[in-house]
């Protein structure tokens, strides 16, 4: 499959979430620590079930990548950055939370071609230009 349409997957599966998580927040009367660890909890049982042909490789990543997933992942991705998001959700429409929070492939795209030299093309700009532009027309 393409990888494009598992980014789509992706964009659903966050979309769809976000909206039952809220729900949940909302009538369970939960706090967004409550909520995130609910998730990353049963995230936790699936991951580790399907990822378990794959536990062997741990041996072999070494320190350094080990060190990225866990800052990257784990502490910033998946603590901070889940953390604010529950807290966004609880407190504001998803039609206002949705579209600023899921800017970040603007900030991994900058990442990539500040930090790690990737390419950036005029169609990339363009794209950024018109994702922030959408943001600010739709959080207005």
């Amino acid at each position: 499959m393409k990888p494009q349409i598992y980014a789509l997957f992706t964009a659903m599966a966050w979309g769809i979430g976000g909206f039952l998580e809220k729900k949940g927040l909302h009538l369970g009367n939960l706090s967004p620590q409550m909520g995130i660890t609910i998730r990353t909890g049963i995230a936790f049982i699936i991951l580790a079930l399907v990822s378990h042909p794959y536990w062997k490789q741990l041996k072999h990543a070494g320190p350094k990548s080990l060190i990225y997933m866990i800052i990257g992942g784990g502490v910033i991705a998946g603590s901070v950055g889940m953390l604010c998001f529950y807290y966004a959700i609880k407190g504001a429409p998803l039609s206002k939370v949705l579209p600023i929070a899921f800017t970040s492939p603007l900030f991994g795209a900058l990442m990539g071609i500040i930090f790690a030299g990737e390419q950036i093309t005029l169609k990339n700009i363009i794209g950024i230009m018109m994702t922030v532009g959408g943001i600010i027309i739709l959080t207005i």
